[in-house]
Order: structure tokens, then sequence, then C-alpha cells
């Protein structure tokens, strides 16, 4: 007797279907060839912006540099497999994405696509999918109908290495330029700041002090010596004080710095916090007083100091506090 055994027919995926597809290993080199260069420069220059001076010329560098790299990046992504069929990285690990039709996918599908891998990165277990699943897709290929597969070797581009090489050293050499950047424009500022200091801290004194000492004998001279030490800004206004004076009955002033602190430095500003004793009057009728002031001093050459503010904190009165 004949015994007839029906067949049951296997739903799994064919095993040269299965063999076109790309394994996971090549899919995990091309990602990071395709994102870890470009997102490497777009970190970079992201710190850039935010310790070189704002809208400066080394800012706006590194906001242009930003956004060519975020453009070559998307275009490699999203445009590239649709003239090509490939991106840098599909292309040098051998594999291509397509649809299950095998047609190719359109720059939006391939953008969804790329959205759509936020789901396999907030879950880890979607970039692990392929290794179980019979079409080796993550969760971003199930959403937009897509697989990846590998490319038959006259597929591949030649010369792919090298394009590739030269991607993640361009990649390198920009980050390395940017950290160099940033370096040397804060660096530079801040030794801006320490010779600001050290200027300020012999000059300041000294200007102050010689601006606001004058001689009724001499007092002509004295005034034009305060105003050249003056900015344009602040001169109109010591005039007008120097005005007042002249219409008065003008005696000694003289003034020497006890104690200074300085208050903050850049390249061409300073502000610092003066506290100062003097005399005033000629003898029998001399009065010694005190005065705190504060003083912005700004850079009008190589190493020259003008004020150009000054701002009486405490006015001047009898040193301890005497009448």
């Amino acid at each position: 007797m004949t015994v007839l055994v029906e067949q049951t027919a296997t739903t799994g995926t064919p095993e040269p279907v299965r063999e076109a597809l790309a394994p996971w290993h090549s899919r995990v080199g091309a990602f990071a060839i395709d994102v870890a260069p470009g997102a490497a420069v777009i970190a970079t220059m992201a710190l850039v912006s935010f310790t070189v001076p704002a809208r400066g010329v080394w800012w706006w560098v590194g906001v242009c540099m930003l956004g060519v790299v975020t453009l070559l990046a998307l275009v490699n992504r999203l445009l590239l497999p649709v003239i090509t069929g490939w991106s840098l990285g599909r292309a040098l690990a051998g594999i291509a994405v397509t649809r299950r039709t095998d047609a190719a996918p359109g720059p939006w599908r391939l953008l969804l696509r790329d959205l759509a891998h936020l789901l396999d990165t907030a879950s880890i277990v979607g970039w692990l999918w392929p290794l179980w699943d019979s079409r080796r897709r993550t969760f971003a290929d199930m959403l937009a109908g897509t697989e990846v597969r590998r490319l038959a070797p006259e597929q591949v581009p030649p010369h792919i290495s090298r394009w590739a090489a030269a991607a993640v050293l361009g990649a390198a050499a920009v980050c390395l330029g940017g950290a160099a950047m940033s370096y040397g424009v804060v660096y530079s500022a801040d030794r801006a700041a320490d010779q600001t200091r050290a200027q300020i801290a012999t000059q300041g004194p000294k200007i102050v002090a010689q601006m606001l000492t004058y001689d009724p004998k001499s007092l002509h001279d004295d005034f034009a010596r305060a105003q050249s030490l003056a900015t344009d800004r602040y001169r109109r206004q010591l005039q007008t004080q120097q005005d007042v004076v002249q219409k008065g009955n003008p005696v000694i002033n003289e003034y020497w710095v006890t104690n200074s602190s300085i208050e903050s430095a850049s390249r061409d500003r300073a502000t610092m916090l003066l506290f100062m004793q003097g005399r005033r009057g000629a003898a029998p009728e001399v009065r010694y007083i005190s005065a705190t002031v504060r003083v912005s001093f700004a850079k009008v050459g190589e190493n020259t100091w003008r004020v150009d503010d000054l701002t009486v904190l405490t006015k001047p009165k009898p040193p301890g506090g005497a009448k």
C-alpha cells in the first residue's frame, strides 16, 4: 500500500534570499562610517561656538563649518543613496538599502528610516533585532518597509576605501582644528587679560593720581595733563568738572593711591577699584582726605591706557572719620 505524505510548506526566508541580506556587523560598520565622522565634527563645532566670542570671526567659522558638515552628512545619508544606490559607509561595507520590491527607496523614505532609528536607539533592542529577525531588519526597517542587502562585487564603487579614508581623516582634522582654534582663542584671551592686569596694576594708580591732582599755580597745565589721560568719551565730562573748579576758588588738590584692586580685565578694557588718600589746601589750612573711586580704563594704543569713566564711591572726607 502506498502512503501519500503531504509536505508542509515552510514560511521561513529561503536560504539564498537570506544570504543576500546584509550581516549585522556590516550594517554596524556602515552606520559608523556614515554617522560618526559627521557627528564628531558637529559636536566639536558646537562646543567651539560656545567657547569663542559670539559673533566673532572664529564663531562664524565654527557655525559655517557646522552647517556645511551637517549638509554633507544629510546628502550622504538621504540623497546619495537615491542617486547612486549607496552611501559612503554602505558602499565601503558592500551593502545597500532597498525596498522589499527591490526598488530603490526615495529620500523621504530614507529620512523616515533615519528618524525611526531613534526608536531603535531608545529601546536598544532595535539595533540588535537583525540578529534574530528572518530578514535581518531593525525596527526602522520594519516601519519604513526597507531591507539592507549585499552588493554584488561589480556594484561596489571603485576606490571607495580611499574616499572613506579621506572622509574620516578629514573629519578628524577638522575636529583637531576646531579644538586648536578654541584653545587658541581662549588662551589668547586669557593671556591678553593677564597682560592687561599687569599693565593696569602699574599704570592705573599713576594715571588716576595724576588726573585728580592739581595746583592753582599750574592749573592750566595740570588740567591739560588730566585731559590727555582721558578718552574722548570721558574728556567732555572731565572738562565740565574742571570748569566748575576754575570758576570757584581752586586750592591745592593732591591724591595718592594707598591700595587698589582690579575688578575685571579683557584685551582692551579694565575696571579698577582704588582707595586713595590726599591733601587739600595749603598750610595752615591743609585738610587730609580719603576717597574710593571705581575707574574704567580703555586701551588706545599698543600699551597705552586712558580713563574712560570715573565713579566716586565715597566722597573725599578726613581719614578716620575726623571732622
